[in-house]
């Protein structure tokens, strides 16, 4: 009985902080629904969403968000085209590839990158990226999409790289010794065996990335340029809706206008978030039934 009791209490402390997890997510999502709404009764949702003006100090102030949808969209996306492919690869070649002491070497540099505070990225990007590419590309500012795209990408790499090996190695060994039992190559074994079977968990490593990149703000505020313009070239200045929020809270009078339309930028910002999770779940479970039906 001692056992049984103490058992259902363990599930109960799980249960119990697994309720104050959800019930505090709750509480924030009040919150910022509770200060971003009073501004749709200023301006309409559509001239919110798609206006092509963020002018919150002029007189009469305009709350388009637009371009900082675009400007967040776009940097997530160059980031994800660098961040992906290198972050697969190289847990590839860790999982798979690479002898035993090259492997060590290279994990404990990506968990370093990993542990990079985001201001460092912010500096390097700002000292040293930018004037790179202000004097090779001939531009009027290194502080552009591409700039913030490299150093979303560098923060990114370590997350997919990390959860990618960790599906590559949980493959059973059972696999890929029956894969070399029929004749196929290392290549083949990887290409057709061990990342079919390892799908789901390489596209829960990309959606983790991009979820880090779309939500990243000391980055985007300091190397996107924070210009709240759509962009007509990648090597144009952007600004994200994180790196808008950060940049403007802090001069906003409390419960202006513009106070209230960051808070609804927030709103917006959760909800591309939250579709953005749900499709890649999606696609996570999609991929793990494609990966069981191929094996």
């Amino acid at each position: 009985m001692t056992r049984y009791f103490r058992e259902i209490f363990i599930k109960n402390i799980f249960a119990f902080i697994a309720f104050i997890s959800v019930l505090l997510l709750g509480l924030i999502v009040f919150f910022l629904f509770r200060e971003g709404i009073p501004i749709f009764q200023e301006i309409s949702v559509s001239k919110f969403l798609f206006g092509s003006a963020w002018y919150p100090t002029y007189d009469p102030p305009e709350y388009g968000i637009w371009p900082l949808i675009v400007g967040s969209l776009l940097v997530t996306l160059f980031s994800c085209l660098i961040a992906v492919p290198l972050g697969v690869m190289s847990a590839i070649y860790i999982s798979e590839i690479a002898p035993a002491a090259i492997k060590e070497v290279l994990k404990s540099i990506i968990e370093l990158l990993a542990g990079l505070p985001s201001v460092v990225l912010g500096f390097f990007g700002m000292v040293i990226v930018a004037p790179w590419l202000q004097e090779t590309f001939d531009l009027p500012t290194g502080l552009n999409i591409i700039n913030a795209s490299v150093m979303l990408a560098i923060m990114a790499i370590p997350t997919i790289s990390s959860i990618s090996e960790d599906a590559l190695y949980a493959v059973p060994r059972e696999f890929k010794e029956a894969s070399y039992a029929l004749g196929a190559t290392k290549f083949e074994t990887i290409i057709k065996i061990i990342m079919p079977a390892a799908l789901s968990g390489i596209s829960t490593a990309v959606i983790l990335g991009m979820a880090r990149a779309i939500g990243e703000t000391m980055v985007v505020l300091m190397v996107a340029g924070g210009a709240a313009a759509i962009p007509e070239s990648i090597f144009d200045p952007v600004r994200p809706m994180p790196a808008s929020i950060a940049a403007e809270m802090g001069e906003a009078p409390f419960g202006s206008g513009h106070y209230h339309a960051l808070f609804a930028t927030g709103i917006v910002l959760f909800f591309v978030t939250l579709a953005f999770n749900l499709i890649a779940d999606y696609i996570s479970n999609k991929f793990k039934e494609v990966g069981s039906g191929t094996l």
